[in-house]
């Protein structure tokens, strides 16, 4: 007879290039999303008709878009060698599962940012997304940090 009281060690541990392409990839992300806040709300050139829109702005916003495709791509690669085996192993759940909830809202409110935000609800929806992007970097941190320990 079988028992399950002592599970095999399963290595969550990514490859290198896979690592790297999602440090990368989210690096992209916090470093447009970045730079869009900064010239959005401390870098906004006054003119005749009151504050208007800083040059890097879209450029930043096109760069973050640009960067979410990416992200997206590699969120998925981490759904089958990562996330699912984390899941069944019991290892590090708190902090991933925070993560995907918090990457979930990200996706949703940049979806809504781009494809449903009005003039009324823009500003609702932009604080949402960058209130969360900022909190999910910090989460990534902390899965990271605690991932590391329980490996040894």
């Amino acid at each position: 007879m079988h028992t399950h009281h002592h599970r095999p060690h399963i290595n969550l541990r990514l490859e290198r290039w896979h690592r790297r392409s999602i440090y990368a990839s989210l690096l992209l992300l916090l470093s447009s999303g970045g730079v869009w806040l900064i010239v959005r709300y401390f870098m906004r050139p006054g003119s005749q008709f009151g504050a208007s829109i800083h040059p890097l702005e879209p450029w930043a916003m096109r760069f973050h878009g640009g960067a979410a495709m990416l992200g997206l791509f590699f969120l998925g690669s981490l759904m089958n060698a990562h996330i699912r085996r984390a899941i069944k192993a019991g290892r590090n759940l708190a902090s991933g599962l925070s993560l995907l909830s918090l990457l979930a809202v990200l996706v949703v409110s940049g979806f809504g940012l781009y494809y449903l935000a009005d003039e009324e609800s823009r500003n609702l929806w932009s604080l949402t997304h960058w209130i969360i992007g900022l909190a999910a970097a910090l989460v990534f941190i902390l899965h990271l940090l605690i991932g590391q320990r329980q490996r040894g």
